[in-house]
């Protein structure tokens, strides 16, 4: 169904199908003005998402589209700014014939919409439109995102290097808010976004039940893929860009032995799933551990939790793999072999009455604090190691056996380490005036100035989601609390460029998605000089890795 849209420019003449335009606002445009169509295609799966067609439009010369929508009165956050290439709109079922449809995510939802689409050309003409698009109020079903309480609103200039935020749900698909705390995007469809990543226009989501992956694009689209068959059982904690796909932790069985959370691997994900790389920590360690005579069987305890890997990540200075331990230690391992070049971690705890593992450990200067319980591992711009430094010791180790130290507060660190001394220094850490413990899930990540969110998953004594921008000096420019249970509402959350999104077709796989707006291709039409049917042959071609 059709539904008109308001245009803000031009001389209009209403229509049953939509609003036909006879002047539209050029710039430079060569091409003479003929009657264009603007109008909606009803697609009720968001009020964050809507389907804006265009029909009537030269598209001989069409190389992309981009879309603004406006920030509303008083607010901070930029605007939403989204650039399409041609082949990336082909590729996702957006053009027939004459017509291309715009995905408009990002929306407000309940409000009227001030919209500005521009239609760019080989020529470096375009033509511009601006639209008012309504949208229906949203329901929040968890009760949580819609509810924030403000403890610090971001005010007007204040510096911070991101604003928008990805939430990684554990009660259903992803959430995206802006820094005024105004959720910008939320889709049905998921039952948990904990173990996620985003890339291009899609979250890429491991499910927490089973080995599947799902692809959640930002115009609502969904399409899974099961894992190769495997000892893999389902996924845990994070997603991370790797080396040649994406990082997870994943749970695995064999027979009736499970291996909890001691497993990481690497996937591709295009047609169909393969899983080009695996780290079986349970059998580094035991390796390593037996050929320096250490009692591997102490440490390793399959059935157990005894490693509970939450974050991996590849680090292309060296190609080396860094993994996080919540029981024991941060490790980095070299990513073709395996073998542990450092382990960085709280000597009072088990893992260091293992010779073979104290051989590996590197010693932190004086007045730092050591990795406890961390999360959230990543490098920063000036390469130094961060994570969440959640503060809170080993719960699974065996009985008598020392868990180390635990902390009455939560920090972010960053650190610099020299392998070739086996050192390390904390080059600075933010610990909110030691006020703050969350003391399990939780993240921290650099945007572009060197701002920091911190996602404090379980503060006030597990009952409340905090999240909380920080200035590249760590002053706090917003702090935004939402009730939780566990780590349900924001295990992890992450800076998201919804200010600048540039989607091109690297990597789609449209034979994966099933377009609800598509209308079909035209094979014979010509875009920019390539046949559509030239066009999907290079995206079914194509691979992100």
């Amino acid at each position: 169904m059709l539904t008109s849209l308001r245009i803000s420019r031009g001389v209009r003449r209403a229509l049953s199908s939509g609003v036909v335009i006879t002047s539209l606002g050029l710039a430079a445009c060569a091409v003479a003005p003929t009657e264009n169509t603007v109008s909606t295609v009803e697609k009720p799966v968001s009020p964050f998402i809507s389907l804006v067609q265009l029909d009537g439009f030269d598209l001989s010369t069409l190389t992309g589209v981009q879309y603004a929508i406006a920030p509303k009165p008083g607010s901070v956050s930029k605007p939403v700014r989204v650039e399409y290439s041609l082949s990336a709109l082909v590729a996702r079922g957006y053009v027939s014939g004459g017509s291309v449809t715009v995905p408009l995510f990002g929306l407000y939802a309940g409000y009227e919409n001030l919209v500005s689409i521009e239609l760019e050309t080989q020529t470096g003409t375009s033509t511009s439109l601006q639209l008012t698009v309504p949208t229906p109020a949203y329901v929040d079903t968890s009760g949580v995102y819609s509810h924030p309480t403000i403890v610090t609103p971001r005010r007007a200039g204040s510096a911070l290097g991101f604003d928008f935020i990805f939430i990684k749900s554990g009660l259903g698909s992803p959430v995206i808010i802006d820094t005024d705390a105004e959720i910008r995007w939320a889709v049905p469809g998921i039952v948990s976004s904990m173990c996620s990543t985003f890339i291009g226009d899609e979250f890429v989501i491991g499910d927490p039940r089973q080995p599947t992956v799902y692809r959640l694009r930002l115009d609502g689209n969904i399409a899974q893929s099961p894992l190769p068959p495997s000892t893999y059982t389902d996924f845990n904690h994070n997603i991370d860009p790797g080396k040649q796909g994406f990082l997870a932790e994943v749970d695995a069985a064999s027979g009736e032995v499970a291996s909890i959370e001691s497993n990481v691997i690497e996937f591709q994900d295009s047609n169909v799933i393969s899983i080009p790389n695996h780290w079986d920590l349970g059998a580094i360690l035991t390796a390593h551990m037996s050929n320096q005579a250490d009692d591997a069987t102490a440490f390793v305890r399959p059935g157990i939790d005894w490693f509970h890997s939450n974050s991996a990540i590849y680090d292309s200075r060296d190609d080396s793999l860094v993994v996080s331990s919540r029981e024991n230690f941060v490790i980095k391992l070299d990513y073709k072999t395996g073998a542990i070049i450092w382990i960085l971690g709280d000597p009072t705890k088990y893992w260091y009455t293992f010779p073979s593992l104290r051989s590996k450990a590197i010693t932190l200067a004086p007045g730092g604090l050591y990795p406890i319980g961390q999360h959230a591992l990543s490098i920063t711009s000036d390469g130094l190691l961060m994570m969440f430094n959640d503060g809170l010791g080993s719960v699974n180790q065996p009985a008598g056996a020392p868990a180390g130290e635990t902390r009455p507060y939560s920090a972010v660190s960053a650190y610099s380490i020299d392998e070739k001394s086996m050192t390390a220094m904390e080059v600075w850490d933010y610990d909110a005036g030691k006020a703050i413990s969350s003391g399990v899930c939780s993240s921290a990540y650099e945007a572009a100035d060197k701002s920091i969110l911190v996602d404090y998953a379980v503060a006030d004594n597990n009952t409340e989601a905090l999240l909380v921008g920080l200035d590249s000096n760590h002053n706090v420019v917003l702090e935004y609390e939402y009730p939780t249970t566990g780590c349900g509402t924001s295990w992890n959350a992450r800076p998201i460029s919804l200010d600048d999104l540039k989607i091109d077709d690297g990597g789609l796989s449209p034979s994966r998605h099933l377009h609800a707006g598509s209308q079909g291709l035209s094979a014979g039409a010509s875009f920019a000089g390539i046949s559509v049917t030239d066009l999907l042959s290079r995206v079914n071609r194509s691979s992100p890795y």
